[in-house]
């Protein structure tokens, strides 16, 4: 027995016995269907036998073992509470139009409405007697039921404020004809050494004194689904003092039970998120490290927010903490994680539950089913459709099966779809026949797979290179492809497509211009393509100052600001971003100027600059500084001295940084290919140091004729 078995049995059997003792108030009264006074030895009996079935549920149901954990945890320790949705909000929109309109108006890659009222999960099962549970795979269904089960154990120390013994049935194990649920229920007592077991689980069952936990009836294998349907409802009819709590992935059920509420287990969100991180990582050693504060953090940047989108189901949010625990960070080639998800809904979860698959599946391999998804998902992104009628989902498979010389002839376009809804949720039912893939991750990665399967490459970039919808595609498939030189291709197809926006662009090109000949040869420890970043930064820093400052300006100044966070962010990949703004001063215009030369001086990324004179100048214009009380004309004024002072002394014509709004778009649009081709050099799995110091050295550099 390990450590956390003997832990958890020792709290179980601490508190299991007032449970059932309460439940046994009267004591031989209650249970005088002996036929006799109880003796001190049967006493004795009934409340060892008591023990152990607390023992025995906490063995079986109080730990969490799953996805190649190397030990198994106390549930209690990473559960996190859960919340619940009306499952009748989930089917309120009329249209696939609606509910692609919701989403795109919520700009956020979960699908979940985030309008949707929530309610506390354990608040629920305390105040409904008939429950049921829905979800999609690895949304928490059975860890919820479980720990109900724990909660009521607990008697009046736990947060289940009714006095039941919890019995916890997996419905998976009816697999024959005979289905006698009352049967199973007698068998968990009489192996704890209750004596007389059938005659007491009668007075259980008719005084209403067990909380039944029944899960997974989606898992019921086929055959046997409508009979222990009806054999559930005779149950509950016939016993209907007890409490109840069902599960069910929501694609297969069908409002079977009247009697039951209906709810469905929310997304997890944000605070959820990080209370499970912070359970994960509780070792004294992860305490000391911060390992769990590392974790969420790193999940809140930018570059990781389609990982973060997995973290919203229970399941791969397990996932994401495993990976994060071996290595202390997630992968750079995103590739292979959400591969990895993927194949965790395709075949591992299912797996590890020990799930018969659906015959419908005889034939069907792992890698057959993934080439079927991929093309449906490629074709939802190219028309950018992430919404599907049923129809719109079952015709391509259906014409998938029948052009596949591998795929067995008797499968049914339909039973596919229904099979995938309900056994992997990676497509899901979002309203009456309206399915999406689960994540949008998912279909990413899927997108990229068909792309780099197909060898569409070249169209990828030739369409979509400045589409920022599909830039984590192109990370995926810089991962994907690792034929020899298949990385090398993308970002020369990239570089090539990323130069026609500065081509017949006058004002463009004499930026980039200044910035080679402001910063070749300079001393400062930085690569060229750096230096050159961090100069198109510091003109566009001005540049917006410089539109800001003006009613009339020629261009918008969010242009502009579109423009300087791609410059900022390739510098950012060269560390002179931050080498720039590590000083970060308060205070007004002129101090923060006179800050940053300073810093310029010591980076030292500029030639030819006259740092010294320039910062006396920036001293002498803020001793000048007019009034508050002075007109605005006079305070714009001082604005443009500044400006000119800084265009001076960096020998920066004026004119190349006033830019029309389709100019300052198009330089975004530029510096924003050029920091992707940056990322995707990082998220490949194999590339040529040749090539990519050939890329290097010319990017932000007007390209030779």
């Amino acid at each position: 027995m390990t450590g956390i078995e003997a832990f958890g049995i020792a709290c179980v059997s601490g508190i299991a016995l007032p449970v059932f003792q309460s439940v046994f108030e009267g004591g031989g009264k209650f249970l005088g269907f002996i036929g006799k006074k109880l003796d001190d030895k049967t006493k004795e009996l009934i409340y060892t036998a008591s023990g152990e079935y607390g023992k025995r549920y906490w063995k079986r149901h109080g730990i969490l073992k799953a996805l190649g954990m190397r030990e198994a945890v106390p549930l209690e320790s990473v559960y996190t509470a859960v919340q619940f949705l009306d499952e009748q909000q989930i089917r309120s929109f009329e249209s696939i139009q609606n509910i692609e309109a919701t989403y795109r108006k919520a700009k956020q890659r979960n699908f979940q409405q985030q309008k949707c009222q929530k309610q506390e999960g354990l608040k629920i099962a305390n105040q409904k007697q008939y429950l049921m549970v829905l979800g999609q795979p690895g949304a928490g269904k059975s860890t919820f039921l479980r720990k109900m089960g724990l909660e009521a154990l607990k008697g009046k120390k736990g947060k289940f404020k009714h006095d039941r013994i919890p019995v916890f049935i997996e419905l998976k194990s009816f697999t024959s004809n005979q289905i006698e649920i009352e049967k199973v229920i007698v068998e968990e007592f009489k192996i704890c050494g209750f004596p007389d077991s059938e005659k007491f689980i009668d007075k259980l069952l008719e005084q209403g004194k067990l909380l039944i936990l029944l899960d997974g009836l989606d898992e019921v294998p086929t055959v046997n689904t409508n009979e222990v349907i009806s054999k559930i409802q005779d149950f509950v009819d016939r016993y209907d003092k007890n409490r109840f709590i069902v599960s069910c992935r929501t694609a297969a059920y069908r409002n079977n039970f009247k009697r039951f509420t209906d709810v469905k287990l929310a997304d997890f969100d944000n605070t959820q998120i990080e209370q499970f991180i912070d359970n994960w990582f509780q070792s004294e050693v992860d305490k000391q490290a911060g390992t769990a504060q590392k974790c969420w953090e790193l999940l809140q940047k930018p570059e990781y927010a389609a990982a973060k989108e997995l973290a919203h189901t229970p399941l791969l949010l397990t996932f994401l903490c495993l990976n994060y625990d071996r290595s202390q960070n997630f992968p750079n080639n995103r590739s292979v994680l959400y591969k990895k998800a993927l194949r965790i809904l395709l075949e591992e979860w299912a797996a590890e539950k020990r799930i018969l698959r659906n015959e419908i599946y005889q034939g069907l391999s792992t890698e057959l089913e993934e080439s079927l998804l991929s093309e449906i998902a490629y074709t939802g992104f190219e028309t950018d459709k992430l919404f599907f009628s049923q129809r719109e989902v079952v015709e391509p498979i259906k014409t998938f099966l029948a052009s596949n010389l591998n795929v067995p002839k008797h499968l049914d376009g339909e039973a596919v779809l229904n099979a995938i809804a309900v056994q992997q949720g990676i497509l899901v039912e979002r309203a009456e026949d309206v399915y999406s893939f689960s994540h949008l991750t998912l279909q990413e990665y899927l997108t990229a797979q068909y792309i780099a399967d197909n060898n569409l490459i070249e169209q990828l970039v030739t369409d979509h290179l400045f589409d920022s919808r599909w830039r984590e595609v192109f990370l995926l498939v810089a991962g994907l492809v690792r034929a020899k030189n298949g990385a090398d291709k993308l970002l020369l197809l990239m570089e090539k497509e990323a130069q026609k926006y500065i081509i017949n662009q006058p004002k463009l090109q004499g930026l980039l211009q200044w910035a080679d000949a402001a910063t070749k040869g300079s001393e400062g420890d930085f690569k060229p393509v750096g230096k050159r970043a961090g100069a198109i930064m510091i003109a566009y820093a001005y540049a917006i100052a410089n539109a800001s400052s003006y009613a009339n300006a020629i261009a918008n100044p969010n242009a502009y600001a579109y423009a300087y966070s791609y410059a900022y962010a390739i510098a950012s990949s060269y560390a002179i971003a931050n080498a720039i703004v590590n000083t970060n001063p308060k205070g007004d215009t002129y101090a923060i100027a006179i800050a940053l030369a300073e810093k310029l001086k010591k980076i030292n990324i500029f030639k030819d600059v006259k740092w010294t004179e320039l910062i006396a100048q920036l001293k002498l214009l803020s001793d000048q500084l007019p009034d508050a009380d002075q007109p605005e004309q006079i305070h714009l004024a001082f604005d443009d001295r500044l400006l000119d002072t800084w265009y001076h002394a960096l020998h920066l014509d004026p004119k190349i940084v006033k830019l029309s709004q389709q100019e300052a778009k198009a330089l975004g649009d530029y510096l924003s290919a050029n920091h992707l081709i940056i990322q995707c050099k990082e998220a490949a799995v194999r590339i040529s140091a040749k090539t990519w110091e050939e890329i290097e050295s010319r990017m932000l550099l007007v390209p030779e004729n």
